[in-house]
């Protein structure tokens, strides 16, 4: 049997991405209404207290509800990673189609901011914002969503790129459809999926970017709960609990997997090389 090519994913393979996707996603949404405990109440008698049936996956170190701490942190992860990349998408994708189209000063200048926001140290630039800002959900979104701009620039323009001299646009431009027309009749439908493709596997790099930053402490401050902090707060107890750190490390690994093949999916339909179709 022949390998599946061009980055399709077999069905069954995506029907459990999407399984996955929306029961998280689901929890996330309605999770005031499952019954559960406080995320933040602690009970200092039953810490780091094993599976029962009244703590389906234990205790942490407070005596915390760790499911109720999963499912309440999917809300952060999850907010964080959908709504960062929809500025990226957005102010990255705008900037894109315009230089890719017009070309010229405007898409030197272009280039250039790009590569200037990519030369500046990622992390540098969280500690400063969230320095002079605070820790907050939102700031996390907005650096992060700054940060993810070049990426979804450049796939913008590069696209943009490709479809300038087509036959179609070619011909609106002879018919004298002005520019804005051309690009939002005729670019924008066409640029939309691929980047579409790409805020999928955004989604999932920004998921580990915001775990990343809440394990360094820089993320959404405490008692709140997000799978990087959960991650960060369980590694101090390894040696004794193990499962506080595997169990957020291990959701958080299945989510993003889970976008990475939705994403990967749809970028084979946008791939236009020949093993892609």
């Amino acid at each position: 049997m022949a390998a599946p090519r061009g980055g399709r994913r077999p069905g069954a393979v995506l029907a459990c991405a999407l399984v996955w996707l929306a029961l998280i996603g689901c929890a996330a949404i309605f999770a005031n209404l499952l019954p559960l405990p406080s995320p933040t109440e602690m009970d200092l008698l039953g810490k780091r207290a094993l599976p029962d049936a009244q703590h389906w996956l234990g205790n942490d170190q407070l005596g915390r509800d760790m499911l109720s701490r999963l499912i309440h942190g999917a809300r952060i992860s999850l907010s964080v990673g959908l709504l960062a990349p929809v500025i990226g998408v957005t102010v990255g994708g705008a900037l894109g189609m315009l230089a890719g189209y017009f070309r010229g000063p405007l898409e030197t200048l272009t280039v250039g901011g790009v590569d200037v926001l990519l030369a500046f140290p990622p992390l540098v630039f969280a500690l400063a914002v969230t320095t002079y800002l605070g820790q907050s959900v939102l700031n996390l979104i907005l650096v992060i969503g700054i940060l993810g701009i070049p990426a979804f620039t450049r796939v913008a323009r590069a696209v943009t790129l490709s479809l300038t001299e087509r036959e179609f646009v070619v011909a609106a431009r002879a018919l004298g459809a002005t520019h804005s027309r051309i690009l939002l009749r005729e670019i924008l439908p066409n640029v939309a999926l691929p980047l579409t493709a790409f805020f999928l596997l955004g989604v999932a790099v920004t998921i580990v970017v915001e775990g990343a930053l809440s394990f360094l402490g820089l993320g959404v401050p405490p008692p709140a709960p997000s799978w990087g902090s959960m991650i960060g707060e369980g590694r101090e107890s390894l040696d004794l609990a193990p499962w506080l750190a595997f169990l957020p490390a291990v959701v958080m690994f299945m989510t993003v997997l889970a976008f990475n093949v939705v994403g990967d999916s749809l970028r084979a339909l946008t791939d236009p090389r020949p093993g892609a179709l």
